[in-house]
C-alpha cells in the first residue's frame, strides 16, 4: 500500500487514526511505544511521558491526538513519519494483542483507514497521471517549439546563403554552389532527393553521357531537376538537353531553375512537351521572393506543376497569383 497521498493527515485519516491506535495498544506507554517505532521524535515524546506522570486523565486518546496534531504539523519534515503512521496502522494484523473485547473494534478500525488510504491514494494517483499528461503536453510543445526554431533557424542561414551567391563574380562556382544551396533547400523542406549525379555508358565506350544536377518526388511523382545561372536569356538549346533526358526516363517529369529569364523560343518548346510531360520552368527570383514571404518552395514548385497542367504553360505569371 502506498502512502503518497499523505502530505497533511486530512480531517478524516486524522480521526480514523485517532480512533484506531488506541484500541491497537493496551495502556498509555505502549501508544508512546507505538509512536517511538513511527520515528516520532524522542524529544517531544518525552514531553508526552512526562505529561503521563503528572495526568492520569491524559487518556490514550489524548495522547494519539496531541501526537498526530504535532506529526501533522511538521510538514515536509514529518511527511516520513506520517506515512510510517499510516502503514503499521493499515498493516497492523496481531489483534491478540489488543484487549479482547477490543479485538473486533480494533480490526474495523485498522479497516476503515486503510480504505481511507486506498481513497486518497486513488485520488493522488489520477493526480498524478493527470500531472504526467500535462507534463508530456508541455514537454512536447517545447519539443515542438525547438523543432520550428531549428527549422527557422536553418531557413535563414540558407537564405544568407542563397543571396550570398548574388555577390559572386565566378559563373562556375556561383552555378555549382546554386546546386548545393538549393539541394540544401529541398531537404530541409523533407522533399525527398537525389543529388547531383552521373549517368554513365558502361559499354566499350565508357564514359559519363549524362550530368543530372538533381531529382526531387513531389505527390509521388519524380522529377529531375537542372539548375543554370547564366547571364543571358535560356534558349532553346539549352533547355533541349533537359528535354531529351526527361523524355528518354518513362513517366519522369522536369524542372528547370535559372537565374535569367527564358527565351521565348524555349518555353514555346517546353509548352509543346507539356502534351506529354509535366514540365516547369522557375526563374530563381520566384524562389528568393517565396523565401523572402516565408512561404515554401514545396507550396511554390507544386502550384507551379498544377497550373502548368491545367493551363499547359510551362512558365505562369506572376508569382502573387500563383500563391494565392
Amino acid at each position: 500500500m502506498t502512502m503518497d497521498a499523505v502530505f497533511h493527515y486530512p480531517p478524516d485519516v486524522f480521526e480514523a487514526v485517532v480512533d484506531a491506535v488506541p484500541l491497537l495498544t493496551r495502556s498509555r506507554s505502549n501508544v508512546v511505544l507505538f509512536f517511538r517505532g513511527c520515528g516520532v521524535d524522542r524529544v517531544f515524546l518525552a514531553g508526552i511521558e512526562r505529561r503521563l506522570e503528572a495526568d492520569p486523565g491524559f487518556k490514550k486518546y489524548h495522547i494519539t491526538r496531541a501526537i498526530l496534531a504535532h506529526v501533522n504539523d511538521l510538514g515536509d519534515s514529518g511527511l516520513g513519519q506520517r506515512r510510517q503512521i499510516l502503514k503499521r496502522v493499515s498493516e497492523f494484523d496481531d489483534f491478540s494483542s489488543c484487549y479482547s473485547d477490543n479485538q473486533l473494534k480494533a480490526r474495523g478500525a485498522v479497516a476503515t483507514v486503510a480504505q481511507l488510504i486506498n481513497k486518497k491514494d486513488s485520488f493522488t494517483r489520477l493526480q498524478d497521471e493527470r500531472e504526467r499528461e500535462l507534463q508530456q503536453h508541455r514537454e512536447a510543445r517545447r519539443a515542438e517549439a525547438a523543432a520550428k526554431e531549428a527549422k527557422r533557424a536553418q531557413r535563414e542561414a540558407l537564405k544568407a546563403d542563397l543571396f550570398a551567391l548574388f555577390g559572386d563574380q565566378n559563373p562556375h562556382r556561383r552555378g555549382k554552389a546554386l546546386e548545393g544551396v538549393l539541394n540544401r533547400l529541398f531537404k530541409a523542406e523533407d522533399i525527398l532527393i537525389r543529388e547531383a549525379f552521373e549517368v554513365r555508358d558502361d559499354g566499350p565506350s565508357a564514359g559519363t553521357i549524362e550530368q543530372i544536377d538533381g531529382a526531387i518526388e513531389l505527390d509521388g511523382r519524380v522529377y529531375l531537376v537542372e539548375m543554370k545561372w547564366w547571364s543571358e536569356p535560356l534558349g532553346r538549346g539549352e533547355v533541349a538537353s533537359h528535354l531529351v533526358r526527361i523524355f528518354n526516363r518513362g513517366e519522369v517529369g522536369g524542372i528547370l531553375i535559372s537565374n535569367s529569364p527564358y527565351h521565348p523560343s524555349a518555353v514555346a518548346d517546353c509548352k509543346d512537351a507539356l502534351t506529354k510531360k509535366t514540365i516547369v520552368l522557375v526563374e530563381l527570383r520566384e524562389i528568393v521572393q517565396t523565401l523572402n514571404e516565408d512561404r515554401t518552395v514545396r507550396e511554390l514548385l507544386t502550384k507551379k506543376i498544377h497550373a502548368a497542367t491545367l493551363f499547359k504553360d510551362p512558365l505562369v505569371h506572376p508569382l502573387d497569383q500563383l500563391m494565392r
